[in-house]
């Protein structure tokens, strides 16, 4: 039964720097050790963060700051993934960019551990040929941590809905007439007052 799990389980490229090795971590609960990584983020269909939304840049880096520690079960990994965010404000459209920080802590279940006969594939991660790849744990983690709506500041005044121009490069009288159709007519009739 945990064969068939770990077969679906897809193998780590070892040459990723996304890819961690436990080689030396492997079924000796309490060792650890801790690890510190410059990766370049993913790009294309493995964007991390809110593609089209905001997101961390394709090749920029990631700094990561783990802890991978033995456990009875599996590898705990703990630690920090520092990257830059780039997007647009979802209120006056122009670009924006921030920095964010996020914690990360998973466990990657050992094959054949209890906890890899009985939970679901898709449910944790699992260690494959003693390695581990990390990409999908921090997507998850930043995805959480993201604004559904990112503004270049809390008070964005927006966009203007009648011309489609920023608001805060409009003068403070900015307006745009709306007049009934019904009243066009009369108003061609009247005197305009200037």
């Amino acid at each position: 039964m945990s064969t068939q799990r770990t077969e679906h389980t897809p193998r780590p490229d070892e040459h990723s720097p996304w890819v961690f090795s436990t080689r030396e971590l492997v079924r000796r609960p309490g060792t650890q050790r801790t690890v510190t990584r410059t990766v370049p983020a993913p790009g294309g269909d493995e964007v991390i963060g809110l593609a089209g939304v905001i997101a961390v840049p394709d090749s920029s880096d990631v700094e990561l700051d783990l802890s991978l520690e033995s456990v009875t079960e599996g590898v705990y990994v703990s630690g920090t993934a520092t990257a830059r965010l780039e997007g647009e404000c979802s209120r006056c459209l122009d670009p924006l960019s921030d920095e964010i920080e996020i914690r990360i802590g998973e466990l990657f279940a050992y094959p054949d551990s209890v906890t890899e006969e009985t939970t679901d594939a898709d449910e944790i991660p699992r260690l494959v040929d003693d390695r581990f790849d990390l990409t999908q744990a921090v997507r998850d983690a930043v995805v959480t941590e993201l604004p559904m709506a990112p503004l270049c500041r809390e008070d964005c005044p927006g966009l203007c809905s009648g011309c489609g121009e920023r608001w805060a490069d409009l003068a403070p009288d900015h307006g745009h007439e709306t007049l009934d159709p019904r009243w066009a007519a009369l108003k061609e009739r009247l005197p305009s007052a200037e």
